[in-house]
């Protein structure tokens, strides 16, 4: 039996015989992603109980409560999900392509692309786009922040691609560089800014779920929904992935039709989400390794996992970043990178100790 068909029957078999212990861990996580999404609407400033929220969603409540409600509260936890879950499962399939724990959306330079579109927007959009019509204007910034990424996406990979397929030491290398020069891009849009725009500018590249609007909430939508979708349909590529590329080929997985095509989705849910929240770092990295300690390596279970643990996680922060110091309100950023700093050095020492072995 070759190596393949052997890690494909165990791992069937794993998964014959654990199907509803993976079923009820995403469960828990489910429910804990709700309960968090409970207390973001509920707490803040005003703190609204279990009969107001529901009078605000029957029509019953005061108007004042309504409007915290729907227009506040409900449009930035639905943006925090649509967030959490599009780096959760962005993260999740680019260290299954890569088979490299370390990928993340922002170590790759998928994020400082979007970046770098977003910006771009925000400095010098009204010199390019200030005659375009207004119906097309919220959706300027998700565009050009997927085409950033794109734009950054295609040129990690083609820098890494070799005769042997795509180096992964070659694509955290170029990711490195792609993250520099988005940095310089960005400290010169910062000198060209005038106030307000260095203010917006200030404010959206730490991170922050404050702008979250139903005007916002609908372009995000629109790009970060489809992609988030098609990238949970890609486990079965996954699985094969992890045994070698050309145990994957050998299985009828056009592999490079595979990375560009994950790459392109990648880019496109990162961009929409970046484009209406800014860089929040870490999410995409932590994620995918809390699925996957908790369900096993079957992609099946980690990607819907990963969506919910970094719908979870994004949730969490975000309800911390309100309630630690009112009235003040950290960008969310500051929290995801203090949670996940760590876990990254914890992941690397990890890693270190297991190769020392």
């Amino acid at each position: 039996m070759s190596r393949a068909a052997a890690i494909s029957r165990a791992d069937a078999g794993a998964s014959s015989r654990f199907p509803g212990r993976r079923a009820r861990i995403l469960a828990l996580i489910a429910a804990l992603a709700a309960g968090l999404l409970l207390a973001e609407i509920a707490y803040g400033p005003v703190r609204l109980t279990l009969d107001e929220i529901v009078g605000a969603v029957i029509g019953e409540a005061a108007p004042a409560t309504t409007v915290i409600l729907i227009e506040i509260r409900a449009p930035r936890a639905l943006l925090a999900i649509l967030v959490g879950a599009a780096l959760g499962l962005s993260g999740a399939c680019l260290q299954g392509v890569l088979r490299n724990p370390l990928a993340d959306p922002g170590l790759i330079g998928v994020s400082a692309g979007a970046t770098v579109g977003a910006v771009s927007v925000i400095v010098l959009g009204e010199a390019l786009f200030g005659g375009a019509p207004d119906v097309i204007r919220p959706y300027l910034l998700p565009v050009a922040a997927f085409f950033g990424a794109a734009a950054a996406t295609g040129f990690v990979f083609f820098v890494a691609r070799g005769r042997g397929g795509v180096s992964v030491a070659t694509v955290i290398l170029a990711g490195v560089a792609v993250n520099a020069i988005a940095g310089a891009f960005v400290g010169a849009m910062v000198y060209l800014s005038d106030d307000a725009q260095l203010r917006e500018l200030t404010f959206w590249t730490m991170g922050s779920l404050g702008g979250a609007r139903w005007a916002v909430i609908g372009p995000t939508l629109i790009f970060a929904a489809p992609a988030s979708l098609l990238l949970a349909r890609r486990a079965r590529g996954l699985d094969l992935f992890q045994l070698g590329e050309r145990a994957a080929r050998h299985s009828g997985i056009d592999v490079e039709r595979e990375k560009r095509r994950i790459g392109a989705l990648t880019a496109l849910a990162v961009g929409a989400v970046t484009a209406a929240a800014g860089p929040i770092s870490f999410i995409g990295l932590v994620a995918p390794h809390i699925s996957r300690l908790l369900v096993g390596p079957n992609h099946a279970a980690i990607l819907p996992g990963a969506a919910l643990s970094g719908a979870a996680l994004t949730l969490g922060a975000d309800l911390l970043v309100r309630t630690a110091m009112p009235p003040a309100e950290p960008p969310i950023g500051l929290a995801t990178a203090l949670i996940g700093g760590p876990f990254f050095l914890w992941l690397i020492v990890s890693r270190m100790g297991r190769s020392d072995a």
